[in-house]
């Protein structure tokens, strides 16, 4: 009766473990669609102009979509007490877990070169503005997006935008979303009076690190949340199989 009753108890945790399991996965897999449609954040910048972050949202998607469809299989396999089901859903969980392992430790020791890769991206992103002739893109519109709400210009200061040749080629203009108390959202500007005293001075580095740091910090909770279920539901289906094993090797039929 005891082991019974701890059966129970192990299937319903199983079950719940997996439930939680399945609405994180949904996370995760909005959060790689959030990466390719999203137009209007510091995001946007680096998606449109960098293939790594594109391929990573598609990978976000097939790991969420595929961790929805685990816990999914987990929580059937509970419910039912079905082993064969519940050893396919430990396995691909097992593999999971160390790709999360693997790919976190990949970002950790190579978190160097994707800051370089993003100044990079930024720097040509400035010396290509350009809104003649109706070539804006949504990238330009995101980069001034960020300066006019951070009140920064350029990426270390605002002398990047001297490598910008229509910046060279002129006497008074420059971006609209840098000067200040400036109306016009896009494009380039007229500006009065000296430049150090018409634009935002401070580059936009800092605070996009701070905006970054702080969506890392959302990303990072929600990864761990989804490790310690992922441990949770290794532990659990475990017990779940030697328990259905050690009843079907004791049940005596009845007739």
């Amino acid at each position: 009766m005891a082991t019974s009753g701890c059966m129970k108890v192990t299937k319903y945790f199983l079950f719940l473990f997996n439930l939680l399991f399945f609405i994180l996965g949904a996370v995760i897999l909005g959060f790689g669609i959030w990466i390719l449609v999203d137009k209007t954040s510091f995001i946007a910048v680096l998606q449109t102009s960098s293939s790594y972050l594109r391929t990573g949202s598609y990978i976000l998607i097939a790991v969420g979509g595929f961790t929805m469809v685990m816990g999914f299989l987990g929580c059937v396999g509970a419910v039912n007490e079905i082993r064969c089901l519940l050893g396919l859903y430990f396995t691909f969980l097992l593999i999971i877990l160390i790709a999360q392992v693997a790919a976190g430790v990949l970002i950790y020791f190579q978190r160097d070169a994707l800051k370089t890769e993003m100044s990079s991206i930024i720097h040509d992103l400035i010396v290509t503005y350009d809104y003649s002739d109706g070539r804006n893109t949504s990238a330009e519109d995101t980069w001034d997006y960020i300066q006019r709400n951070l009140k920064c210009c350029g990426w270390t200061s605002y002398q990047n935008w001297t490598d910008n040749q229509i910046i060279n080629n002129s006497t008074n203009e420059y971006p609209c979303s840098c000067m200040i108390n400036q109306t016009s959202p896009n494009g380039f500007c007229a500006y009065n009076g000296t430049l150090r005293s018409s634009v935002y001075t401070t580059g936009c580095m800092q605070g996009v690190e701070s905006w970054l740091q702080n969506n890392l910090g959302i990303i990072l909770g929600v990864c761990v949340g989804v490790a310690v279920i992922e441990l949770l539901g290794l532990i659990l289906s475990i017990c779940l199989c030697r328990g259905i094993q050690s009843e079907d090797y004791t049940k005596v039929p009845k007739y």
